[in-house]
């Protein structure tokens, strides 16, 4: 939906299964429509669009285009963005790291990335404008070494000078969106600006790094690094690595105890990474690649906090005494963006775990569940003076 401020509201699609494209639009059709006629009836839906790799290359056949755009149409829906950071499966199977692969050192992660704004400007983006977000780059674990790291590099400016190609041809400003994430090569703002500056002293064109380029800052992710939100998009913003979008989204957040851990050992599950991040008293922190790693290690007895990559509902109230949420970041964006008008233009609710939840914490029916976060979030914003339009 379109908000005051020129904002608009989506939720990610990748909630939903979808590796074909029919699957995709199916799920759309089944899904994103009781959505729409909740929270947005006779007016403009707004989609944030998942495409895997295969949904894009089946998607961009004529006939196959041609009855999304009149479907796009005929139900009143615009696509403000793409998440392309999974390449390939996401729901049902292990994914795990896999969600790196390939990363920004293959051709087939600029190939594919490149493809989703070719059919973002065939669809249409809002506005004339519009996201893809991306991973950061690649993974730590990968350990890419300096040439590798340049090569990837390349790959992004590559991408930016697409952009610039198709904004010759076509009118639509569009970015790429880099989404750091913990264990992410790039994961903090420190990191982030580092990217950034290195963008900027490799490209040929130094003014693509500042209109194709952007950061898709992640509630969640950046709440597991400990930092403060409004410093955190401040030095984002100052530093050349502006924040184009926001991902609504929170992490788990506990103080270790016996109980506590308990609660988060019935969490462990196999289908995605649930990166931990631990503060000390001194407030060092101690990472941990998922939750099976943190719980093997004695250094957690040492914690002060402990917060876990795991996308709950932004609603979510029933965690218990044990668990709490990283809600208090997310809002604390939220103040970010109502005192600073213009300052992005997307926001995109991002809670794709709906399947692997706890039943406690899980609606009994998908639509619920997102209709519930897209309440929660309006109130918030309503809150702050931003309306839907």
């Amino acid at each position: 939906m379109k908000l005051s401020s020129g904002l608009t509201l989506a939720y990610c699609t990748n909630i939903h299964r979808g590796e074909g494209w029919n699957e995709t639009f199916d799920g759309l059709k089944k899904h994103a429509l009781r959505v729409r006629d909740c929270v947005s009836a006779d007016k403009p839906f707004v989609l944030g669009l998942r495409l895997s790799n295969q949904a894009l290359v089946e998607l961009k056949e004529p006939r196959a285009l041609k009855d999304f755009r009149d479907w796009l149409e005929k139900e009143n829906c615009l696509v403000a963005g793409i998440n392309g950071f999974p390449f390939g499966s996401f729901h049902g199977v292990a994914v795990k790291e896999k969600v790196f692969s390939p990363d920004w050192c293959e051709p087939a992660r600029l190939e594919y990335t490149k493809g989703l704004f070719d059919l973002l400007a065939e669809v249409g983006a809002v506005d004339r404008a519009g996201t893809v977000s991306t991973l950061p780059g690649s993974s730590k674990s990968f350990n890419r070494d300096a040439d590798a790291q340049k090569l990837m590099r390349k790959n992004i400016l590559e991408c930016a000078e697409h952009l610039s190609r198709l904004r010759d041809r076509t009118g639509l400003n569009m970015r790429l969106a880099l989404e750091p994430e913990p264990m992410g090569l790039v994961e903090n703002t420190a990191e982030t600006i580092q990217l950034f500056n290195q963008l900027r002293d490799e490209a040929s064109n130094v003014a693509h790094v500042d209109e194709f380029l952007g950061v898709c800052y992640d509630t969640c992710h950046f709440a597991l690094q400990y930092e403060d939100p409004a410093e955190a998009i401040t030095r984002l913003n100052q530093n050349g690595a502006s924040v184009v979008k926001l991902h609504l989204s929170s992490a788990l957040r506990l103080e270790p105890t016996t109980r506590a851990l308990q609660r988060l050992s019935f969490m462990q599950e196999p289908v995605y990474l649930h990166q931990c991040i631990g503060k000390r008293k001194d407030g060092t922190l101690e990472r941990y690649k998922d939750i099976p790693d943190a719980l093997a290690s004695q250094s957690i007895q040492v914690l002060e906090e402990m917060r876990v990559h795991f996308h709950v509902p932004l609603n979510a109230e029933n965690l218990g005494d044990d668990l709490s949420t990283t809600s208090a970041h997310l809002m604390g964006a939220l103040d970010v963006v109502a005192r600073t008008p213009g300052l992005v233009r997307e926001l995109e609710i991002e809670t794709y775990t709906w399947e692997v939840l706890p039943e406690a914490m899980r609606s009994h029916d998908v639509v619920d569940q997102i209709v519930g976060e897209y309440q929660w979030t309006l109130r918030e914003l309503s809150q702050r003076g931003i309306k839907t339009l």
